[in-house]
């Protein structure tokens, strides 16, 4: 499955893209910004929006925190519950198949995070949504692909998948947020058949005042 093909990023994509990528993916390593982002926060009760085969929220358990991964793909989540299992944390993370565009999860976490989910429709307005989600005191933590970056395989982005600094930022810019990091980076990761591969990111983390 090509990142190029004209295909709204639904259920059925993700679906596709998880089963295609096999048992490999319960390998990778949580997303270097989330452990630095998170690693100076007071524990609680964390929602992983768009987990994937679960690194991230496997790796937030494992500090301490009381966590819940959703996702729109069951075959995604089934790999996340055999890592976390592998991790001997099996009843620790709540997993939920969720849209994330539609979901109403009816409660509020001291820490939302994405990294790198990509919903149909507007990463901003993804964003937006989740961060209602965030208890006042809380913290949300948005890790996105910057305008023109490639992804894992080393080609570009979907088109509609990136963003930039700024509009991210603007979201939070006042009122009921207080930013803590706005930035964006460039760095080498490691493909899935070894190949070095840049990345070009956007990070944000905000905390709710009230």
């Amino acid at each position: 499955m090509s990142p190029h093909e004209n295909r709204p990023l639904d259920g059925r994509y993700w679906e596709e893209h998880w089963q295609s990528l096999g048992e490999d993916a319960i390998g990778e390593v949580a997303n270097p910004y989330v452990v630095a982002e998170t690693s100076g926060l007071g524990r609680g009760a964390a929602l992983d929006a768009g987990c994937g085969a679960g690194a991230e929220a496997v790796w937030l358990a494992e500090q301490g925190w009381d966590v819940t991964g959703a996702d729109i793909s069951p075959t995604a989540l089934a790999k996340a519950r055999r890592r976390a299992e592998a991790a001997g944390l099996g009843s620790a993370v709540r997993w939920v198949e969720a849209d994330l565009m539609a979901w109403e999860p009816g409660e509020r976490w001291d820490l939302v995070m994405t990294s790198y989910a990509h919903p149909p429709g507007s990463q901003i307005d993804f964003y937006r949504r989740i961060s209602r989600w965030v208890a006042p005191g809380g913290t949300l933590l948005v890790v996105g692909h910057l305008h023109g970056s490639g992804v894992m395989s080393g080609d570009e982005a979907p088109e509609g998948t990136t963003v930039s600094l700024e509009h991210v930022a603007g979201l939070f810019d006042g009122g009921d947020w207080m930013i803590e990091t706005a930035r964006q980076n460039v760095r080498t990761a490691t493909a899935r058949d070894g190949s070095a591969v840049e990345m070009r990111d956007v990070v944000v983390r905000a905390r709710r005042l009230r």
